[in-house]
C-alpha cells in the first residue's frame, strides 16, 4: 500500500504543478489583451493574432488546470443535493458518477482528442486564417489536459472507496 500511496502522491503534486504552470497562463493571457487594447486605440494598429493567441492561451490554461481544480474538490458541483449526504453517501454517489460520467467523458476525449490531435502533428496543420499559427501545438493539449484529470481521478477514486469501504467519517481531500 506504501507504493499506491507514493503515486498517489505523485499525482496530487502533478497536478498542482500543471495547475500552478497554467496560472501563469492567464497572466500571458492579460498581458496579451493589454497589448492588444493599447496597439487598437492608442497607436490605431490592430493585431491580427491577439484574439486567436488569446483563445488558445485561454483554452490551453482552462483544459490543463481541470486536474488541479479537482485536486482541491474545487468543481462546481449539485451542492443544495449534494450536502444531504452523509460523507459515505456523497463518496458513494462520487463513486458512481466516476464510473457513470466522468470515466467515459473522459475517454472520449483522449480517444477522440488524441485522433484529432495526432492528424494534426503529422500534418502540421496551420490555421487558415491571415496569422496562420499552429494548430498542433494547441490540439494537443486536450488529450493532455484529458490525460493529466484522468490521472487526478485516481486519488479521488481511491479517497472516496476509502470512505465508502474503509467507514472513513472524516472529510475527504
Amino acid at each position: 500500500m506504501d507504493g499506491i500511496q507514493k503515486i498517489l502522491q505523485f499525482i496530487d503534486a502533478l497536478s498542482e504543478c500543471t495547475g500552478k504552470a497554467a496560472s501563469f497562463l492567464i497572466l500571458a493571457l492579460a498581458l496579451v489583451f493589454c497589448y492588444e487594447v493599447v496597439m487598437r486605440y492608442c497607436f490605431d494598429s490592430p493585431t491580427v493574432w491577439a484574439h486567436e493567441f488569446s483563445a488558445m492561451l485561454f483554452g490551453t490554461a482552462m483544459i490543463t488546470s481541470g486536474a488541479y481544480v479537482l485536486r482541491f474538490d474545487g468543481h462546481i458541483g449539485m451542492d443544495v443535493v449534494y450536502n444531504m449526504f452523509s460523507v459515505r453517501g456523497r463518496a458513494i454517489l462520487d463513486v458512481i458518477t466516476y464510473f457513470v460520467l466522468t470515466l467515459p467523458f473522459l475517454f472520449v476525449l483522449i480517444w477522440f482528442g488524441g485522433g484529432r490531435a495526432w492528424k494534426s502533428l503529422i500534418t502540421l496543420e496551420h490555421d487558415s486564417t491571415q496569422w496562420g499559427p499552429p494548430l498542433y501545438l494547441f490540439r494537443i493539449m486536450l488529450p493532455i489536459g484529458a490525460l493529466l484529470f484522468f490521472l487526478q481521478t485516481l486519488p479521488k477514486l481511491a479517497r472516496d472507496l476509502a470512505v465508502v469501504f474503509g467507514g472513513k467519517t472524516e472529510e475527504r481531500g
